[in-house]
């Protein structure tokens, strides 16, 4: 089966319906060190500018301290540039938070882009987001090879994703009027509004995904255990809604479409990227057995077993720098560059090195390609110093 589901445990919330395959969880196992090694490394790409503003004060510090308040009176355009100098960094600071993603200062500066749909103009996420993240020089997991044991080094690694198989989606305009919604789990779900069409694909299974992008508010409507009862009427065992201009996460514990409480869509590969000839961001796999806890960005695992040898839901793996991808077409190229660079991230349970991607008729000899690979060829990565 394309889908292997753990046992259902109890709904997380009084009244929430139990899920197949989700479990709540108390919080994220992550220690202080951890976030605040997390904290400093977001502060990164700031330290430039801090450096400049602070020679900048010692500057200003020293014209003042000898020509004197009263000589600077004399020269008020001196005075000026003094005091323009001093507020520049406090006053871009507060554009990069106040403004939208696409005109923040540092995005302009620095020239950065997200993958997006091609033609849509909607980001994957700001650029800083861990799904765009490269993660080929960051260190391997100290329990790499724990993980690899017990995912299976032998599997092959499997495209799950074809002409006639993978995850549909559909892009819309957002003038849907809004969808009355019966979700089960709706302590873990967001409220809405969705404004979904009626003839959205929902995805044949015990799964029933629907994935809907609105593509004026760029924002991702995911729906799992979905079933279309009406007019404008969708019920579904959960449902999220995801901003791509935000990094914002959903709260600790909650699930989605996804069982990691992440977004599906992101995490997919799509043949328009392959044409293009980049892959831009991290993709979605699945594995067997999970730990019963998450590794950031993850919010929710689907695990009964604490065995520290089984991977935590949210786990990043990239392929191995050794592996020689030289001899694989141009289009397979594409992905293994991507898996080596941005690597992927374990979203839910599954069969094992499951590598989701949507339906496209052109996917071709790339499916039987990606199957010479194996678990082996693969390590975990320690992503904490990416954490925003």
């Amino acid at each position: 089966p394309r889908r292997v589901h753990q046992p259902p445990f109890q709904a997380a919330a009084a009244g929430d319906a139990a899920l197949p395959g989700r479990a709540p969880i108390d919080g994220p196992e992550c220690t202080c060190d951890t976030l605040r090694l997390g904290r400093l490394n977001a502060l990164s790409p700031y330290l430039p500018v801090l450096a400049l503003w602070c020679a900048v004060v010692c500057t200003v510090t020293l014209v003042v301290r000898e020509l004197g308040f009263r000589c600077l009176k004399k020269y008020p355009l001196t005075a000026l540039v003094l005091f323009l100098s001093l507020a520049s960094f406090p006053a871009a600071g507060f554009l990069k938070l106040a403004r939208p993603y696409k005109t923040r200062i540092l995005s302009i500066v620095l020239r950065r882009k997200s993958p997006a749909i091609i033609g849509l103009g909607c980001p994957f996420y700001p650029p800083d987001n861990i799904w765009n993240r490269r993660v080929q020089d960051l260190p391997v997991d100290a329990s790499s090879q724990a993980y690899i044991a017990s995912m299976g080094p032998d599997d092959k690694l499997h495209a799950d994703f074809g002409a006639g198989s993978g995850y549909q989606y559909v892009v819309t305009d957002g003038s849907q009027p809004e969808a009355e919604m019966s979700i089960a789990a709706a302590g873990e779900s967001d409220h809405g509004p969705y404004h979904l069409p009626d003839d959205a694909p929902i995805e044949e299974g015990e799964d029933g995904h629907v994935l809907v992008l609105n593509s004026r508010d760029c924002l991702m409507y995911e729906l799992y255990a979905a079933a279309h009862t009406g007019p404008h009427q969708w019920s579904a065992g959960s449902a999220a809604i995801f901003d791509l201009r935000s990094n914002k996460l959903r709260p600790a514990g909650w699930t989605g479409a996804d069982a990691a409480g992440t977004s599906m869509l992101v995490g997919l590969a799509r043949y328009d990227e392959i044409a293009a000839g980049q892959i831009g961001h991290a993709l979605r796999f699945t594995t067997r057995r999970t730990r019963r806890a998450v590794a950031w960005p993850a919010r929710h695992f689907a695990s009964s077993s604490n065995d520290p040898n089984f991977p935590p839901m949210g786990q990043r793996f990239r392929l191995r720098a050794g592996v020689d991808i030289s001899q694989f077409s141009p289009s397979t190229r594409v992905i293994l560059t991507a898996l080596r660079e941005y690597g992927m991230i374990l979203a839910d349970n599954g069969g094992n090195w499951y590598i989701s991607g949507a339906r496209d008729s052109r996917w071709g000899a790339v499916v039987k390609e990606l199957a010479t690979l194996h678990g082996a060829d693969f390590e975990a990565v320690d992503q904490s110093g990416l954490m925003i």
